[in-house]
C-alpha cells in the first residue's frame, strides 16, 4: 500500500538529523547503499498478530550516506505486511489500527522534520 499525500514525499534532510527524527518517530535505517536508504518501523497488529512494516525510501541529492552532512530527499512512503521467511506483501487489506497506526507515525515524522 503506497501512501499518497503524507507531506513526506520530496521533504530534504541531512542524514545525521533524518536517522535521528526517523529514530524519534520509531523507524531506523535498514537498507542502505552510497545513494539510497530505507527505513523501517515494524507495527504489530494486535488481534491477529501479523506484523506490518511502515517503510520510507530516500535518495542522496547531495554527498553519499557514508557521511552524516548528506542530504536525503524522501522519495516515498508504503505499507506492507510481513511474509514468512523474509518479505513484504503490499496487495492484502490492511486493518484500520494498523493504518491509524501508520498514519500517526508519518504524522509525526513529518512534523519532526518540519521543526
Amino acid at each position: 500500500m503506497i501512501f499518497e499525500n503524507t507531506g513526506l514525499v520530496g521533504l530534504r534532510s541531512d542524514l545525521f538529523y533524518l536517522d535521528e527524527s526517523a529514530a524519534k518517530a520509531g523507524f531506523i535505517r535498514w537498507q542502505w547503499e552510497y545513494y539510497r536508504a530505507t527505513y523501517d518501523c515494524k507495527i504489530e497488529d494486535r488481534q491477529n498478530g501479523d506484523e506490518y512494516y511502515l517503510r520510507f525510501n530516500t535518495r542522496a541529492v547531495e554527498g553519499k550516506l557514508e557521511k552524516p552532512d548528506a542530504v536525503l530527499s524522501i522519495e516515498a512512503v508504503y505499507l506492507g505486511k510481513a511474509t514468512f521467511p523474509h518479505g513484504l506483501e503490499y496487495e492484502s487489506p490492511v486493518p484500520q489500527p494498523v493504518l491509524d497506526a501508520a498514519a500517526q507515525r508519518i504524522l509525526e515524522l513529518k512534523q519532526l522534520l518540519e521543526a
